[in-house]
């Protein structure tokens, strides 16, 4: 007999995996299918000489007792099992400039933010505090991410610009910029990104901000345990390539890609929930079966910029370890037109991030630098795929490009930390071709879509589909970011046991805490 599941869950990212658990824990049977060698998704790390790297995770915020995220992860009975490092307090992450020799620190905790930049614009305090209560402000609107509040937000918030909001709360024109100088967390666009993306990314990494030890994909493997605790199946190597259909229009099964070694299989549920890029969730269900306003829709959202990636395995006890991460401009004119670099004068922003070594913490054995790419600069290779589920040489010139960008962004982040130079012992490189294949987002992007304060309905897309029984998830749906695609995950599952129930059951954990 045909073995049926009442949930089957498309993708591992973080948004499949945790839909799939908090399901589980109601006694659903669930199966997870995976296209990749990996799980997780953005959490995926690799390994190169002993060292972890991370692909898209490399901080977490809001995870102090009592905050969001926590809460969260406490719920889904991942929390207990984090092995994290807290950030410098008084600057977790540090803006920079060319030919400016101050840092400018973002410090957690909303008091410590205001002094320590204080300490820097003495003559703008009330300006940074009123900066800082508009960001609180705009977080309490929205429900799930504040657990207290019931009320839905107001629509009008969508419509707000984030650098808007920044420029009226001062004049200083480089207060501006280091107040937007993280932006990278949401590859911020001056004149798209709302408010409400800004403060909600923002505002968990002001509450606290953490480091993960071996990487973000032991958040992954914490999922996947609870997941197997709640008899939920969990396959890799299982690209889902067609959506069977019966005649009601539901869907009833979907059909595993056949590749190496590995054979086509279908598998049969009462309900799905699509966590993969939302173009392709589209191509499976088959143009003729959604409206075509809807397809339009989705066809002309524009990918967020992606990235290429530096990955330096440093000589042993060579380079002090940094307990921050530093973002860099070449101007503050760049700050919010950094996601739009051209190849010429690539890169003109870059973020770098250290690994603290495990056998002398005063040291740091790795470094990962990233600076964004459009996904034009890799075209010429397109066609090419090349994961450890399918491997594919690109050649010999991909290699070539590869290893000349690697160079040109060492040297860019030299300028600012020379000592970097002699400590290199190996380097390894991701380009928007990386994140394409192993992340299966389109063109590479980092997080998704781009949203635009102009039009935020376009790009925030109900976790409701056409067909009955197929939901959406992740982070080409609504928020991106670890607490984004939770809080996402949340509201997917409300559509099948209740918004109710959920309520419910997070209220039992900020009870018992």
């Amino acid at each position: 007999m045909e073995k049926e599941y009442d949930i089957l869950v498309i993708g591992s990212g973080l948004g499949g995996l945790v839909s799939a658990l908090v399901l589980a824990k109601e006694g659903l049977k669930v199966c997870v299918l995976e296209k990749n060698n990996q799980y997780g998704g953005n959490l995926q790390t690799f390994s190169r000489d002993k060292l972890i790297f991370d692909t898209g995770v490399h901080y977490l915020g809001g995870l102090s007792e009592g905050q969001n995220l926590n809460q969260y992860f406490t719920y889904l009975g991942i929390m207990d099992g984090l092995n994290l490092k807290k950030l410098d307090e008084n600057g977790f992450d540090k803006i920079t400039f060319d030919n400016d020799e101050l840092e400018y620190p973002h410090s957690q905790g909303y008091d410590n933010f205001v002094e320590q930049l204080s300490k820097i614009f003495p003559e703008e305090k009330e300006n940074i505090i009123k900066y800082c209560d508009g960001i609180q402000e705009v977080c309490a609107q929205f429900p799930r991410y504040s657990l207290y509040r019931k009320e839905k937000y107001s629509d009008e918030i969508l419509y707000t610009n984030a650098k808007e909001f920044i420029d009226s709360v001062t004049s200083n024109e480089k207060l501006r910029a280091v107040l937007a100088g993280s932006n990278f967390l949401y590859a911020g666009v001056g004149e798209k990104t709302p408010l409400y993306v800004h403060a909600l990314t923002v505002n968990s990494y002001i509450e606290s901000a953490f480091k993960c030890i071996n990487g973000g994909s032991q958040i992954t493997k914490l999922l996947i345990r609870e997941l197997r605790k709640h008899d939920a199946e969990v396959y890799k190597h299982s690209e889902v390539c067609q959506f069977i259909y019966n005649e009601e229009n539901h869907l009833k099964a979907v059909e595993t890609k056949c590749g190496k070694q590995f054979f086509a299989k279908q598998f049969f549920a009462k309900q799905f929930i699509s966590n993969i890029d939302i173009r392709r969730t589209v191509e499976l269900i088959g143009e003729d079966k959604l409206k075509k306003s809807y397809l339009n829709r989705v066809n002309d959202l524009e990918p967020v910029v992606s990235c290429f990636s530096v990955y330096i395995k440093l000589k042993e006890n060579s380079l002090p370890y940094f307990n921050c991460n530093f973002y860099n401009y070449s101007s503050i004119e760049k700050v919010w037109s950094a996601s739009f670099p051209a190849p010429e004068n690539w890169p003109e922003w870059y973020m770098l991030s250290a690994t603290r070594s495990k056998q002398n913490p005063d040291f740091a054995e790795s470094l990962t630098a990233l600076a964004y790419m459009n996904f034009d600069e890799v075209k010429e290779w397109e066609k090419t795929q090349n994961t450890v589920a399918e491997s594919e040489y690109r050649g010999k010139s991909y290699e070539e490009f590869k290893s000349e960008k690697a160079k040109i962004l060492i040297q860019k982040m030299a300028e600012k930390h020379p000592y970097i130079l002699d400590s290199i012992e190996e380097i390894y490189t991701s380009s928007p071709l990386s994140y394409r294949d192993y992340i299966g987002c389109y063109e590479g992007g980092i997080y998704g879509y781009v949203k635009d304060s102009h039009n935020p309905l376009k790009t925030v897309f109900s976790a409701k589909t056409k067909i009955p029984n197929l939901l959406l998830t992740g982070q080409t749906v609504n928020m991106h970011g670890i607490l984004g695609v939770t809080i996402g995950a949340f509201v997917t599952c409300s559509e099948i046991i209740g918004k109710e129930v959920l309520d419910e059951r997070l209220m039992q954990v900020l009870n018992k805490n």
